[in-house]
């Protein structure tokens, strides 16, 4: 398939006349053709505009077409083979055998969606028959169900160009809720984005969907994302990126004059809190683990583990020691962009200009970039703020000397987080206990003796936490909850069967009246 360079509208393909961009191969700074002129504002309406008059054929059309959509998709992405792997290795330095997996990660949270949608356990029917005879007062029939909440704008994330991009989860579970769907490509992998977005314009029209279930733009500013997001036909946002650029976007979602939610996964730093009995008795390979996890994907992983506490003395040089070596023998590769790298030098250069007690370094990478350890004490890590800041790439913050006392304190202005680890020996578990109940506040994922890199895509998986880690901490970016963001429910009251939308009269349990004719009443 040859890129052409072209913003796809739907079934349509148009080339933008506004300020072009190229994908820049990361590690020769060479850029890449085609370039992409960017959108225009009349062809965004007319995406737009494409989507709100798919939305009701589309929701009409029901789940089974929509699994079919979904499953189709998945199949056109495989079909690009290594013309896909090559292309995204040009435009982010990702090794081929990541991509795969990640191709593998994207065409299967496709097909997950298809299965949820086809057992309809995403409507989540209830059903309360009338109770004419209650009293004081009858109660009318009740039925509830879940439909999708109108076309949603997906923004593609830098550090996984398939998996959180054009066809990645935000729009897989809006695809699968009823929604279609307007993506704003990401800057660093255009010529990805086109060949998946291809392939989700070909399903559609294999599968016979409505002009614009999909639609695809490219813009080389901000602009076309605020455009987006200010449009009153757009009824959500997914997003996946930094914490300056979704808090940028949920400002303009509020000053709508119909505000719309905006369903952002931002900022985490990723807490490990390494217990006195863990650290005494294995502390070389919590080292080595911890060294792995924090680099891999050069460190560019938003479930990297960027901040771990020892919660001991015993083992901590130890810890520290074996952490240096693994570092010193790691080379991590270029960074997804020259943007990217030259914002994590500027964050690491601030950092050593901060630290006191010690930095462990590695060799650079082919960008100039090299993986960092900042190791402080808990007073520092206390009072200065930019300690608790996420450094995006390889770098990592280590508090040494801190006691299960201090947590409470240390841990009162880190703010939300998508995971938090403790790694414990038995013997730690009455110490561990109380931080848990803690933990359970900041974060939307636990993990105890692991490491939070590698989020499986299932049904129990939550991807979310309290900000800044995401914008609302009630979703999951990832996993079957992921389509409840995208989902609102609906009342029908006294409604005749026949009058009642089809997604709804599949799913409707035969509920039994309770006996209690006085039961409970508003």
């Amino acid at each position: 398939m040859g890129l052409r360079g072209e913003n796809l509208l739907g079934l349509r393909a148009v080339r933008g006349t506004r300020a072009a961009l190229q994908g820049v191969d990361p590690v020769s700074g060479q850029s890449l053709l085609p370039a992409y002129g960017g959108a225009t504002q009349e062809q965004l309406d007319q995406a737009c505009e494409l989507a709100w008059r798919a939305w009701a054929p589309y929701r009409e059309l029901g789940a089974p077409a929509h699994a079919l959509l979904l499953e189709s998709i998945a199949t056109h992405i495989e079909d690009l083979g290594e013309e896909l792997i090559d292309r995204a290795a040009l435009e982010t330095a990702l090794d081929a055998a990541r991509l795969r997996g990640e191709r593998a990660r994207t065409t299967a949270q496709l097909r997950m969606f298809a299965q949820l949608v086809r057992e309809g356990r995403h409507v989540e029917p209830r059903h309360d028959p009338a109770l004419p005879d209650r009293a004081p007062l009858p109660r009318p029939d009740l039925r509830m169900g879940h439909m999708g909440i109108g076309p949603v704008a997906v923004f593609g994330a830098s550090n996984f160009p398939l998996a959180f991009s054009v066809a990645g989860g935000d729009t897989a579970s809006a695809l699968a809720a009823g929604c279609p769907v307007v993506v704003k490509a990401h800057g660093a992998h255009p010529g990805t984005s086109e060949l998946v977005g291809r392939a989700v314009q070909a399903a559609a029209r294999q599968t016979g969907m409505p002009d614009g279930v999909f639609s695809l733009l490219y813009g080389a500013d901000e602009q076309i994302g605020a455009w987006l997001v200010a449009h009153p036909r757009i009824q959500a946002v997914g997003f996946t990126g930094s914490r300056g650029a979704g808090d940028a976007l949920a400002r303009i979602a509020a000053s709508r004059a119909r505000p719309i939610p905006v369903f952002a996964e931002m900022s985490s730093v990723n807490p490990v809190f390494v217990f006195p009995g863990a650290l005494r008795e294995r502390a070389r390979a919590i080292a080595a683990g911890f060294a792995q996890s924090m680099t891999l994907g050069s460190g560019q992983f938003c479930t990297k583990p960027g901040l771990v506490f020892l919660l001991g003395d015993e083992g901590a040089d130890e810890f520290l020691d074996t952490l240096e070596r693994q570092l010193q023998a790691t080379r991590t590769a270029a960074l997804l962009s020259a943007g990217i790298a030259a914002r994590y030098r500027q964050a690491t250069q601030q950092a050593c200009a901060r630290a006191t007690l010690r930095t462990l370094g590695a060799a650079p990478a082919p960008d100039g970039t090299r993986a960092q350890v900042f190791v402080l004490g808990p007073r520092e890590f206390a009072e200065q703020a930019a300690w608790r800041e996420e450094m995006f790439g390889p770098a990592a913050v280590v508090v040494r000397g801190a006691s299960p006392g201090d947590l409470a304190a240390l841990l009162d202005e880190l703010g939300g987080q998508l995971t938090a680890t403790v790694v414990v020996e038995p013997g730690d578990h009455a110490l561990a206990r109380p931080l848990m109940r803690t933990l359970e506040t900041l974060a939307g994922r636990l993990l105890m003796n692991g490491w939070p890199t590698g989020v499986e895509v299932c049904e129990a998986m939550v991807h979310g936490g309290p900000y800044p880690a995401c914008s609302d901490p009630r979703f999951s970016s990832v996993g079957t909850l992921a389509i409840r963001r995208f989902l609102r429910p609906v009342c029908y009251q006294n409604m005749a069967e026949d009058l009642l939308p089809d997604w709804l009269q599949r799913h409707t349990p035969r509920a039994q009246a309770p006996t209690d004719k006085e039961g409970a009443r508003a």
